[in-house]
């Protein structure tokens, strides 16, 4: 579990209608899950070319979600501090598109990128309210490698095809949002929520996030997870939750 920065936001942009308003700091996670057919990365946090004129690469977004981070927080530069260069992952396996979670894309000269189709096309033409939360230039590279699933048709999609990795479908944050499931041989299941639950607020349904595609999708999403975790006696890793996160073993530690 690695994290790139945190961004700076209000309460309410996380807790629907709470906070008043009060200043909120939340983290930027992304995972790396080792295997013998390939390191796969998920997510990828923030872009760290970004950090050199943040308005200018994230836009006016940064006035809500301002981004806090070094370069050496960087999924690269995370990465080569554990000896594992950017050919040695083989596939960048991504939430949604969102450009707190878009970081890897394209910084891996060897992978395959992983994503629900629905979510791709929608990045490319948003809706007015979600654009800020896209940018473009983070995914729209050419000769990238893409993989796409199909939303309920490739759901619990196995990348490695040993139950190592699999894929959830959980759209309501975003149209094409999927969440993880993977299976560690002493830890057992994680479910990354991602951003289908920002914080454990969510996860027990004391709030709503501050930000939705649907939110009937959302809590329906929430739902679902929490069947899974409970079928599965999962450890929970929410997506953006200043609590929680901090508890989990981090790199250079490590879940196995």
């Amino acid at each position: 579990m690695f994290q790139s920065g945190t961004q700076r936001c209000k309460a309410h942009d996380i807790r629907m209608n709470q906070g008043d308003g009060a200043d909120y700091e939340i983290p930027v996670p992304w995972f790396l899950l080792t295997h013998p057919r390939g390191n796969v990365i998920i997510d990828g946090g923030l872009a760290a070319e970004g950090l050199a004129d943040p308005r200018g690469y994230w836009g006016d977004v940064v006035d809500s979600y301002r981004p806090i981070m070094t370069e050496e927080q960087g999924c690269v530069a995370q990465l080569a501090q554990l000896g594992i260069s950017p050919e040695d992952v083989r596939f960048v396996v991504l939430s949604h598109l969102h450009s707190d979670h878009s970081g890897a894309v394209g910084r891996f000269p060897n992978a395959t990128h992983i994503v629900q189709r629905r979510e791709y096309e929608y990045a490319f033409a948003p809706d007015w309210f979600a654009a800020g939360a896209y940018v473009r230039r983070d995914f729209d590279r050419p000769g990238l490698k893409w993989h796409f699933l199909e939303g309920d048709a490739t759901d619990a999609y196995d990348l490695h095809g040993d139950g190592t990795l699999r894929m959830v479908f959980t759209p309501g944050h975003s149209v094409g949002h999927q969440s993880f499931l993977v299976r560690l041989p002493n830890t057992g299941a994680v479910l990354l929520a991602i951003d289908a639950a920002y914080t454990l607020d969510h996860w027990n349904e004391r709030a709503l996030p501050g930000f939705m595609a649907s939110a009937v999708d959302t809590v329906r999403s929430v739902g679902k997870l929490r069947a899974l975790a409970e079928r599965t006696d999962a450890l929970v890793v929410t997506g953006h939750d200043p609590e929680a996160w901090p508890k989990f073993r981090q790199a250079p530690a490590y879940y196995d």
